[in-house]
């Protein structure tokens, strides 16, 4: 088996897809699938081509075992929708001229958001004579539509239409959550959806196995103080505002709150900080997937908020996996599926109303209150994931699932 997976982010780049897409790959490289990757120059979240791969148009690269093949991209930091768009399509162009070149594939994975490389994905599905495998980790457009980041009605119905003609042809969508599978069905019940979720390499996140960082020291954390973290990119989904006003109400508490991270809310939430005086509130830099499990170890909690949005009742943030994991408590600001999973059936730690910021500091002070229970959580956090995503458990179903899709077509 031959698979070609297809996106723009990668690494070396850190994030929640840039993670979960090689883990995938290398699972499935274990299972000797022959498996390539066709991505961008790296330069997500700070939107500047990393500098090792600075003047590059295109490249050729091993990362542990994988080959991946690299193509141009126009990067820019301005938040306009042309700049934007720019981003996107340069990408789709520039993968579509290199991917043309290659081999033939018996399958290409295309990974959606961006929406816009389904164009790219379409036409190397035919000029490679490969089967598409769409795997949606967000309702694009829908979720733009939904935040208010994209209101074009004409725009809007462009990316709609462009949303069935992919699954349209493609031979099998794969969902990461089901929520996002359920939506897809009710809408395309004629079409194959299979749930892939998110998921964590146990192997990779051994907590007895893994060593401090010196992260409470590096940023001067004292050492009696209950650490909250949130890790990941700061944009507009998360509503972080959340956290640093809880953080102002909570400036005489022995309690320090850390986020790490880039994204395009960061100077508005470092604005923020500063207007509310938030000295409670430290600010990290992000770090390569191999350093984060040495962070987690040094934190008590971890907060993993969203907006409150209808939308997100679907929505489990990745980082949620790799903290529990390491027996690492969540603090959970996000209805529907990821409550129903990590809190009421797992109790793997609390839960505040999403962008309620006295239902979380009241969460906070609870915690504070029962410190113990910060262990207890963070143990059946650990237990919960390894029973339910062990992702070695979840990229061997998938591959068992696309040998008997071959077999009865």
């Amino acid at each position: 088996m031959k698979l070609l997976i297809l996106t723009q982010y990668f690494p070396p780049e850190t994030g929640a897809p840039q993670n979960r897409l090689f883990e995938l790959a290398l699972q499935l490289k274990n299972k000797n699938v022959d498996v390539e990757v066709l991505t961008a120059m790296p330069n997500y979240p700070k939107m500047e081509v990393f500098k090792e791969y600075e003047g590059k148009k295109k490249m050729v690269e091993m990362i542990e075992g994988l080959k991946i093949y690299r193509s141009n991209i126009y990067v820019t930091k301005s938040k306009g929708i042309f700049k934007r768009l720019l981003n996107y399509f340069s990408f789709v162009f520039s993968a579509y001229s290199l991917g043309k070149k290659l081999g033939n594939y018996d399958y290409i994975l295309c990974e959606s958001p961006p929406l816009f490389l389904g164009y790219t994905a379409m036409r190397l599905s035919r000029k490679l004579s490969a089967k598409l495998i769409f795997n949606v980790s967000d309702l694009w457009p829908e979720s733009a539509e939904k935040m208010g980041l994209v209101s074009n009605k004409f725009f809007l119905k462009l990316a709609y239409n462009l949303e069935a003609k992919i699954y349209k042809n493609s031979y099998l969508i794969t969902g990461q959550t089901q929520g996002i599978v359920k939506s897809i069905k009710t809408r395309f019940p004629d079409r194959d959806v299979f749930w892939l979720p998110n998921g964590v390499d146990l192997n990779r996140y051994q907590p007895t196995q893994i060593s401090s960082v010196g992260f409470r020291e590096k940023y001067q954390i004292p050492s009696n103080h209950l650490l909250f973290f949130y890790g990941g990119i700061l944009g507009h989904a998360q509503g972080l505002e959340v956290i640093i006003k809880a953080a102002e109400k909570l400036k005489n508490r022995e309690i320090s709150f850390v986020l790490m991270g880039s994204g395009p809310q960061k100077d508005e939430l470092l604005r923020l900080k500063k207007t509310l005086n938030c000295n409670n509130v430290i600010f990290a830099d992000a770090v390569g997937r191999t350093e984060i499990a040495g962070i987690i170890k040094d934190i008590d909690v971890s907060i993993v908020p969203l907006r409150n949005l209808e939308l997100f009742k679907g929505a489990i943030p990745s980082k949620i996996f790799e903290i529990l994991a390491m027996e690492k408590p969540i603090l959970l600001g996000v209805n529907g599926e990821a409550k129903e999973l990590f809190i009421d059936q797992g109790n793997c730690g609390w839960y505040f109303e999403p962008e309620n910021v006295d239902d979380l500091v009241s969460q906070i002070n609870t915690i504070l209150n029962q410190k113990s229970e910060v262990v207890a959580k963070g143990k059946n956090g650990r237990n919960y994931v390894s029973a339910n995503f062990n992702r070695s458990t979840i990229v061997e179903e998938f591959y068992q699932y696309l040998l008997k899709k071959e077999t009865k077509n």
